[in-house]
């Protein structure tokens, strides 16, 4: 390749880069306040505690899943080296 393609090829890519396209198309924003969702004003906290405790026994889960298999692991490898 000669400088000239090496230049070109330069040149287009920094077009394409520099493209506003896809800067130019936004999202569609809603100007009439009826459309509008309202976010409830209330937070049911028993949801957010069973969201809570469900989070952590599937944390306790994960725990258990990878100490289980480390000391399974630990016992294979003594009972191979013996």
């Amino acid at each position: 390749m000669d400088s000239r393609h090496i230049s070109n090829f330069i040149t287009t890519w920094f077009n394409k880069l520099m493209n506003n396209e896809g800067l130019n198309r936004t999202s569609h924003v809603v100007e009439d306040p009826t459309q509008e969702t309202e976010a409830p004003l209330r937070v049911n906290v028993d949801v957010l505690k069973q969201r809570l405790i469900e989070q952590k026994r599937k944390d306790r889960v994960k725990r258990t899943i990878i100490l289980s298999t480390v000391v399974v692991s630990l016992g294979a490898l003594t009972v191979l080296t013996y």
